[in-house]
């Protein structure tokens, strides 16, 4: 594993990160095989980082840090901010307080100026959650699929046979041989995400973000693209998700974040999903006042380090208030209350 940050993400002297050595890859199920040292991995820091939507937080006060090769799950209840996290750092979101340094670097104009410290070169695939696409749009798979090669061809550039052939590749790689010409509203919810794999394939990108990429998808082809992610964490790809199943997180990602508008834990999957974490979850989720201001901390009152290895830790404030009850939340919660129960030791099962 890799060791993570052990300073806090309000410093300035760099972090102290040791790869390990990665397995053997398997050329003939590659699509664009690299080794570690052709990219720069992605090095991520979350700085006491405050989302929302119209001045209305959704997630507060975040400092976290994301190794390269790092492969985390984001879990919590539903309402808790796993989505708005995942498109802050996918670039979409610009956050109301603090910064996430370590960005891939962007042109310094319009709202993309947030990015004030960016990494000199590397790709970040997202992919959201299937019902923010629109499946009735008039694309054939192959069409959706060469759209993974953006970086390469650009908005007017020309496909070349080697590019169409990789093309076809990934759809062979995820099982979609013989779908190319397909529209993509003719596809099943699992053969329309295995069409978004392959173009993830195609991107080629060091940082992958996937929101609930198994929701409404098949147990074949939920083992079949967790496979892949396995495959690109082989590779030295950092791979964070956000996910629901409790089971599958702790039999496939390591490391966990737990949300519930704020930090509840980070680290390895088994110190983190414990009983009295989620069900502080829980709890922290289930609380809310929807007539609270809006939260107004000082960028400089940078919580205490994070470090998401080794051992899970839990989110206190260091202002004073207890946000559950401080800021307006939507009242949506229902899922973790099970995962507390599972067991009488405190582990998920």
């Amino acid at each position: 594993m890799i060791d993570k940050l052990q300073h806090s993400c309000g410093c300035d002297e760099p972090a102290s990160y040791a790869t390990s050595a990665t397995s053997s890859l398997r050329p003939d199920r590659l699509i664009a095989s690299m080794s570690l040292a052709s990219f720069s991995p992605p090095l991520l820091e979350l700085c006491n980082l405050t989302l929302g939507y119209e001045r209305h937080p959704a997630v507060h006060h975040l400092s976290l840090g994301l190794a390269a090769g790092d492969l985390v799950a984001i879990v919590g209840p539903n309402g808790a901010g796993k989505s708005t996290l995942m498109k802050a750092l996918a670039g979409v979101l610009r956050p109301m307080q603090g910064q996430i340094k370590g960005l891939p670097s962007v042109p310094a104009q319009g709202w993309l100026r947030w990015r004030t410290t960016p990494h000199p070169s590397y790709r970040i695939a997202y992919l959201p959650q299937q019902a923010e696409m629109d499946r009735q749009f008039p694309i054939t798979v192959i069409d959706m699929v060469r759209m993974g090669l953006w970086h390469e061809v650009g908005a007017l550039g020309r496909f070349s046979p080697a590019q169409h052939q990789r093309c076809e590749a990934a759809l062979a790689q995820v099982g979609l041989t013989g779908f190319a010409q397909r529209t993509i509203g003719t596809l099943s919810g699992g053969q329309f995400q295995r069409a978004l794999f392959a173009r993830l394939l195609l991107q080629d990108a060091q940082l992958i973000l996937l929101d609930e990429p198994f929701m409404g998808v098949d147990t074949r082809t939920t083992r079949d693209l967790l496979a892949l992610i396995h495959q690109w964490h082989t590779q030295g790809r950092t791979v964070v998700a956000v996910l629901h199943d409790m089971e599958q997180v702790q039999h496939h990602f390591p490391t966990t974040w737990l949300l519930a508008r704020e930090l509840v834990a980070a680290g390895p999957t088994a110190s983190v999903l414990t009983a009295a974490h989620l069900a502080r979850a829980r709890a922290l989720n289930e609380a809310f006042d929807d007539d609270a201001p809006d939260c107004d901390v000082p960028d400089s009152a940078d919580p205490a380090p994070r470090p998401t290895s080794a051992h899970a830790h839990t989110h206190t404030h260091t202002h004073g208030q207890e946000h559950a009850h401080a800021h307006g939340h939507p009242k949506t919660h229902q899922t973790i209350a099970a995962y507390a129960s599972k067991s009488s030791d405190g582990a998920v099962l």
